[in-house]
């Protein structure tokens, strides 16, 4: 069945949109959890949850993409649930793999967790995406976003994990570059600002 239409049936408050959406994307969105989660149990409980919220959500959201739409909630939920077991311990997983590349990429004093959650999909980021290649930066929106393994994304794209691993260290370091050039141009124009008279201030 077409996007539109399952969207229409979420709409229409038709329960086979779900049925309709587990069939066409219970495995892709599985396989997001999993990368995350590393625990088939917690994939299929984050999973089920996405279903219920894209119910909930539909009206009033039409999403454009819906394997897009439905791919940041599993994630947000994969997340989640990372957060609620993380007090008794965290497992290794692709999730806290790919965490851990990008701590040296941010040049603030925040944690990566935060970046991801909060600045992942930001401005800053998604214009840095768009000056790289689409082969570059598909790969690093599936290591970062969709958490996939090093081994998966080679195999997408018919590289050795080592060129997988050389292209994101390189994207990792343009990153961290790019990043503390924005801040930089930040911290410059807010210091001029500051210095100009208050009744020429202009605040949009």
């Amino acid at each position: 069945m077409q996007d539109e239409r399952i969207v229409e049936l979420y709409w229409q408050r038709d329960e086979t949109a779900i049925r309709e959406t587990e069939q066409k994307y219970g495995p892709y969105l599985t396989k997001i959890a999993y990368n995350i989660l590393c625990d088939l149990e917690d994939s299929k409980e984050s999973v089920n949850d996405t279903y219920m919220k894209a119910w909930n959500s539909m009206p009033p959201h039409k999403p454009g993409i819906l394997s897009t739409y439905l791919a940041k909630i599993t994630r947000q939920v994969s997340i989640d649930i990372i957060r609620k077991r993380s007090s008794i311990k965290r497992q290794t997983s692709e999730y806290a793999a790919s965490i851990e590349e990008l701590g040296d990429c941010i040049p603030s004093g925040e944690t990566p967790e935060q970046v991801v959650e909060l600045q992942l999909l930001a401005e800053a980021i998604a214009s840095y995406l768009r000056t790289l290649s689409p082969q570059v930066r598909n790969t690093f929106v599936g290591r970062y976003y969709f958490m996939d393994s090093i081994g998966d994304i080679a195999g997408y794209y018919g590289m050795s994990k080592s060129k997988v691993e050389s292209m994101l260290y390189r994207t990792r370091k343009g990153l961290k570059a790019y990043l503390k050039r924005r801040a930089i141009r930040y911290e410059a124009r807010e210091a001029v600002r500051c210095d100009e008279p208050a009744a020429g201030r202009y605040y949009p």
